[in-house]
């Protein structure tokens, strides 16, 4: 099992044993209500709900992509709202998709958290199990957090760029075959990817709403040095996060997300883009 995936038998066992944060994510790209709505229908006791677009982004700017980092500072403020310190082990979940929990999972570890994991399977796995569920919302006590920004996680805009003119990292793109090949784009409004990277889907890092384990995702990205900078992306920085995961799982030490991803580099019209292999 890799080292920031939890069982859900974990996480019942850690039920009313106030010894784990719980945190909710789920969230549908194009109905950004739809996760809310799910939670306040029903959740695993405990957890309180992130919303992706609300408090795991910040504001989308003329630059910066369509979920940008949050504001630390009220980034910290809502965290601490929900009791969450440095000290107590937090899970996150999510439908079992698995990006938005990684999403949540990326960023709190950004933020110097020490014990960030994520459910394996999601909700939908704990709810198929028969395992307890609330209507209940909680009224955490807040915390204080203290922030210890881990810079080496995150890469930005100048960074990649000097990648693609220079070198000296390998670039991963997350995103869907068709996408990356520039041969469908649904939501951006350049087809097509950044040059120089290569194509890693990150829906490969889990299979029937399971992660893989550390063996068979050593074995995805079993083209690129242990030692090798690695910058991942994806569309708007939300499902690149499983694969920053599953490299850091495999033994890769040097990975980078860049948060911005592929809607923050086409925001920039002198940019070019690359299309095919």
């Amino acid at each position: 099992m890799m080292k920031y995936i939890k069982e859900k038998e974990w996480l019942r066992e850690q039920l009313g044993t106030a010894s784990v944060c719980v945190i909710d994510c789920r969230f549908q790209l194009g109905s950004p209500n739809a996760g809310r709505e799910a939670y306040e229908q029903d959740h695993i006791p405990g957890a309180v709900y992130l919303d992706l677009e609300k408090e795991l982004s910040g504001k989308v700017q003329s630059h910066g992509g369509r979920h940008p980092l949050p504001d630390l500072r009220v980034f910290k403020a809502v965290i601490e709202k929900a009791g969450i310190d440095n000290k107590k082990p937090v899970i996150v979940y999510d439908g079992g998709e698995g990006c938005f929990a990684a999403r949540c999972w990326w960023l709190l570890t950004y933020l110097g958290h020490p014990s960030v994991f994520i459910l394996d399977g999601g909700y939908q796995e704990w709810k198929n199990a028969n395992f307890p569920i609330t209507t209940e919302i909680p009224n955490p006590q807040a915390v204080s957090f203290k922030i210890n920004v881990q810079s080496t996680m995150l890469a930005n805009f100048d960074l990649v760029k000097k990648v693609t003119e220079v070198g000296g990292a390998a670039l991963i793109d997350s995103r869907a075959r068709e996408r990356f090949l520039g041969l469908e784009e649904p939501i951006d409004r350049i087809p097509g990817h950044i040059p120089t990277a290569c194509n890693i889907v990150w829906m490969e890092a889990i299979e029937g709403g399971k992660w893989k384990n550390v063996e068979l995702q050593a074995q995805r990205f079993s083209a690129f040095s242990k030692t090798e900078p690695i910058i991942v992306y994806c569309g708007s920085g939300v499902s690149a996060a499983p694969n920053v995961l599953a490299l850091k799982a495999a033994g890769y030490e040097n990975v980078k997300l860049y948060i911005g991803s592929y809607s923050d580099w086409i925001s920039y019209e002198e940019n070019p883009v690359e299309t095919g292999e």
